[in-house]
């Protein structure tokens, strides 16, 4: 029973946050059955519990698990003193995890910028404007909102684009709930769906493709199932949808100057990435922070010389708006789980779910458990196991835990989002009530990658 108890645990809380475990972590000796393993075990749970009610309590996630990560590390420096673990192999251990940090954070921080400055220049503010007075009814909103979710997310990341679109949903027809909730449902499925295609459109993608599962352009074979899994819902929402005309809207808004050079140098930037990675044998990283430097030098022309000088445009400032409460969440994460690892529960729960299930079986029930958990300390997990799987494999876990997330509305970052953006409308209930929707089309998604890609 103590078995199993230790592999839904494992499975469930192992972990929350970015970070690519290319390289499995070994331990010396098996730490499993020292009283401190299950104490190490608690303190991670308990922190993810944490995380899982930042709603009620308003504590940022990133204090209880960075807290938790320190704790974990000190219960394993007390067992390795029983079990004659040297110092220098706990420090490499830690300083692995440092490594695979570094990395993401770096690659995270340059585009989270971009994005910050974007919403700065008022491009996202533009869209939004352009659409509530484009004069489109109440379904063709519905749609047009739902694959601008899908078309953006592979580059703007889900989360952001559901933010954006949710924005317009709500100022066309915040008098709707019944639309309201119908169109947030859709964003979230479409935006998830897209982003889990391109490595830019969601963390799980990026973590796969840092930690060299697959390459870039491996995940463009994943375009049509996760097309099928937006498509298939949408169309039977979009039966629900009620009919008749939005609110009139005259509110407008303006690129502000240079914004547009940065959707260019947004683009470009991504260009580097994949380059340096696919040409040049680089990490990623090197190239965002390339194209971080280039926006920089984009912002002092804006300051100093452009035709509408804009003194307040600083780009340092708009780094220091950059999400850090999740980046640092991030880091509480990778050493959590390069903890538990190390302790060996990783090596327990892969042998237990890819060993007696199979790989199949195993990625598809891992897609349920993103849409309760998120799917990021999911991906995580997996890679922190790392499976002997194929090819196939490695891209059905990374389509699962994309979409999986759509099912429930705390399933994934975007769910979560629009639940504070058009709150008492689109509720977790709200959602629940479509979830068999969402099921069809998660179905019918690995049945498309099975078809096409098997």
């Amino acid at each position: 029973m103590v078995h199993i108890i230790v592999i839904l645990l494992t499975v469930l809380f192992s972990s929350s946050g970015v970070a690519l475990a290319a390289e499995e972590h070994e331990t010396v000796v098996d730490l499993t059955v020292h009283p401190l393993a299950i104490v190490s075990l608690a303190i991670f749970v308990l922190s993810y519990v944490a995380v899982l009610f930042e709603e009620k309590t308003h504590l940022p996630k990133s204090k209880p698990v960075m807290l938790g990560a320190g704790l974990i590390w000190v219960t394993i420096g007390f067992m390795a003193k029983d079990y004659g673990i040297d110092h220098d192999t706990l420090r490499n251990a830690v300083f692995h995890g440092l490594d695979e940090y570094a990395s993401l954070l770096l690659f995270l921080l340059a585009a989270m910028t971009y994005i910050s400055a974007l919403e700065d220049r008022k491009v996202f503010a533009t869209l939004r404007s352009k659409l509530v007075q484009a004069g489109f009814n109440i379904k063709q909103l519905f749609w047009i909102t739902g694959i601008l979710a899908f078309c953006l997310s592979p580059i703007a990341d889900n989360l952001t684009t559901a933010l954006v679109m949710g924005a317009v949903v709500m100022a066309v027809g915040g008098n709707d709930p019944r639309f309201v909730s119908l169109s947030c449902i859709n964003i979230i499925n479409a935006a998830n769906a897209g982003g889990a295609f391109s490595p830019f459109g969601d963390i799980t993608t990026l973590m796969v493709w840092q930690a060299e599962k697959a390459e870039f352009f491996d995940f463009f074979a994943l375009f049509l199932p996760s097309l099928v899994s937006f498509l298939i819902p949408a169309v039977i929402l979009g039966f629900f949808v009620p009919k008749g005309m939005p609110w009139s809207m005259k509110q407008s808004e303006e690129i502000k100057p240079g914004g547009k050079m940065i959707i260019f140098l947004g683009f470009a930037t991504i260009a580097m990435a994949v380059s340096f990675e696919q040409f040049l044998g680089l990490p990623p990283f090197l190239g965002m922070m390339m194209g971080l430097s280039i926006l920089m030098f984009w912002s002092y022309y804006i300051r100093k010389f452009g035709k509408k000088r804009d003194e307040s445009f600083d780009i340092l400032k708009t780094v220091a708006l950059s999400e850090w409460d999740t980046l640092l969440f991030f880091f509480g994460v990778i050493f959590s789980v390069g903890g538990l690892a190390f302790i060996g529960y990783l090596e327990f729960a892969s042998t237990s779910l890819y060993g007696n299930w199979g790989a199949t079986t195993t990625n598809i029930f891992l897609g349920f458990v993103s849409a309760i958990i998120d799917n990021i300390p999911v991906m995580f997990a997996v890679l922190s196991m790392n499976p002997e799987m194929d090819h196939f494999q490695w891209l059905l876990i990374t389509l699962t835990t994309g979409i999986g997330g759509s099912m429930l509305s705390i399933g994934s970052a975007a769910g979560v989002a629009l639940m504070g953006v058009a709150r008492g409308q689109y509720t977790f209930f709200s959602h629940l009530k479509w979830t068999p929707v969402i099921f069809l089309g998660y179905a019918a998604a690995i049945s498309v990658h099975f078809l096409v890609n098997g």
